[in-house]
């Protein structure tokens, strides 16, 4: 084995391989749990500003209202569909169904299609009904 770092073996990276949507949603899955991590903290925040005493809840419920908590929220709810609906496919793959490359294309357009369409109806019925 030469020791000269010019002559070594170039291993399969992403400047090697063009990004397909299956690698991309699969990187976006494990992006969007831990976006979901980061929202449970802030459920757990609000919890506690609950139980803190209502001067806590009120601040906490002026920065969640501001554009920051708002787009925070959102991003929050993109990835918890997101992240349901790619979980749901993994399982599917973990009973050993949609290994086929049709499949797994096909799957990849319903995940994102399924989660655009439930973050529009939630916030329909959140700006609607709530």
């Amino acid at each position: 084995m030469t020791k000269d770092p010019q002559n070594r073996p170039l291993s399969p990276h992403l400047t090697i391989y063009r990004p397909q949507l299956n690698s991309v949603l699969s990187i976006m899955h494990r992006i969007a749990g831990i976006v979901l991590f980061f929202g449970l903290l802030l459920l757990i925040f609000w919890f506690f500003s609950m139980s803190v005493g209502q001067a806590s809840f009120d601040l906490f419920s002026a920065l969640i209202n501001s554009l920051i908590g708002r787009l925070i929220l959102l991003g929050s709810l993109c990835a918890l569909w997101y992240h349901f609906f790619s979980g749901v496919r993994h399982l599917f793959w973990d009973v050993g169904i949609g290994f086929g490359l049709e499949w797994v294309q096909r799957s990849s357009y319903a995940v994102l299609i399924a989660t655009i369409c439930l973050i529009i109806l939630t916030l329909l019925i959140g700006v609607f009904i709530g």
